[in-house]
């Protein structure tokens, strides 16, 4: 499968090619901000013993991709 896209992405156009890998490494980089910043937060929220907002972000958590 890996190699499939790899085969597929030599064939892009070089300048195409780069566009869409930086805008998959925004993309992730973007995720992961979010991901650590909604982490942060459940942590204060745990030691604040607030339950609806711990489970609100919990369950927000789950859809970052």
């Amino acid at each position: 499968m890996e190699n499939n896209v790899l085969n597929e992405m030599n064939q892009v156009d070089p300048n195409l090619r780069d566009e869409m890998l930086a805008e998959l490494f925004l993309d992730q980089m973007m995720n992961d901000f979010k991901r650590s910043k909604i982490v942060e937060k459940i942590d204060q929220f745990l030691k604040n013993k607030d339950k609806e907002a711990f489970l609100r972000l919990t369950e927000k958590l789950k859809f970052i991709s």
